[in-house]
């Protein structure tokens, strides 16, 4: 046996057309408690304060923008080149920072309020800030392109805030990305300089014990009583030099000898014999006087122009109507069932 699918009955179809019936007989009802509603939507939808949104949006810089930056980098200079990605990640940080966040609270949003709702709360004013502007990715997955945005009554001044708190930011960074450089050309002078004392010390060492060893040989050399250095006469070619070292030194004789020892003894400084010294001392100079020119850094590229808005986001008058009317009729809907039900009972008990 099939089952038959079950259809309303007559009595339900009759108390659906009196509910009906009661809501219409009611409709007073309907428009007294609807009315309130859709009167404060419509109020609030027509008074309240517009909110405008000015957006700034910000993307990694061009290789020919830290170009300074890595001027005296790489090669044989012991200086790993600076990254876009390395300068452009301090500029997002920058951006991100409590340091330039309560800076820019400080010195222009707290200064925007009146009078009144400054005396506010400290905590609670900063909280309302971190609303009112915000830095975020802009699209999913964006992992590079940022927006600046800040939502506030005045549009213009909205549009000069993105661009305040941006420069605040890439300033801070700018600065932070510099003194980091000068750091490390300073580290690498210091190292090129003590390299540099390195060579003189052992210079001057290598000329005491060349003195010593002079000494030596003139001690045998005048044991002797050679006091110029021998001419062999079979082959002129086979001659002894002056210049004869070794074990065989006292051979130069002993003017000479006591010669090259004053000589050595009156330097006034090593520097000309120390082969490389003065590329090293040219370096040291380089890295410790370079100048870099910060207005030709650049921490990040402004991606298109900030636009003046001309529409507020909120609040969304169209939306709020609508909301209010339907949550008025549906109010006073089940106002006028209740009464509606009401009356029948009053009726059935008389």
């Amino acid at each position: 046996m099939h089952n038959e699918p079950q259809r309303p009955s007559r009595d339900d179809e009759i108390e659906l057309f009196e509910l009906v019936q009661g809501v219409w007989l009611q409709k007073l009802w309907v428009g007294v408690v609807a009315a309130p509603i859709v009167a404060a939507g419509v109020a609030y939808a027509l008074l309240a304060t517009p909110v405008y949104e000015a957006k700034m949006f910000v993307e990694p810089p061009t290789q020919n923008d830290i170009a300074q930056l890595n001027f005296g980098r790489g090669g044989d200079s012991g200086l790993i080149p600076l990254t876009v990605k390395e300068v452009y990640e301090t500029h997002l940080q920058a951006l991100q920072s409590e340091g330039v966040r309560t800076r820019f609270f400080r010195d222009v949003y707290l200064p925007s309020l009146n009078e009144e709702n400054r005396r506010g709360s400290r905590d609670s004013l900063y909280s309302d800030f971190g609303s009112v502007l915000t830095v975020t990715p802009a699209g999913k997955g964006s992992t590079t392109r940022y927006a600046v945005t800040a939502s506030i009554p005045d549009p213009q001044q909205a549009v000069k805030w993105v661009v305040a708190y941006n420069a605040l930011a890439a300033e801070s960074a700018k600065r932070e990305v510099l003194d980091s450089n000068r750091s490390e050309m300073m580290i690498k002078a210091d190292n090129l300089q003590t390299q540099i004392e390195g060579a003189k010390a052992s210079a001057r060492k290598e000329r005491e014990d060349r003195i010593a060893q002079l000494r030596e040989a003139l001690i045998v050399a005048k044991s002797i009583g050679l006091e110029k250095p021998p001419v062999i006469s079979q082959s002129l070619s086979t001659e002894v030099s002056a210049a004869m070292g070794g074990s065989l030194t006292y051979m130069r004789g002993s003017k000479a000898l006591e010669a090259e020892i004053a000589n050595l003894e009156s330097r006034a400084s090593d520097e000309p014999f120390i082969n490389g010294l003065r590329p090293l001392q040219e370096k040291v100079m380089f890295y410790r006087n370079v100048k870099l020119d910060p207005s030709l850094i650049q921490v990040y590229e402004q991606d298109g122009a900030v636009e003046l808005p001309d529409r507020p986001i909120k609040p969304k008058k169209s939306l709020i109507v609508v909301l209010s009317v339907v949550m008025g009729l549906g109010a006073g809907v089940l106002a006028a069932i209740a009464r509606s039900l009401w009356v029948r009972r009053r009726r059935v008990q008389s």
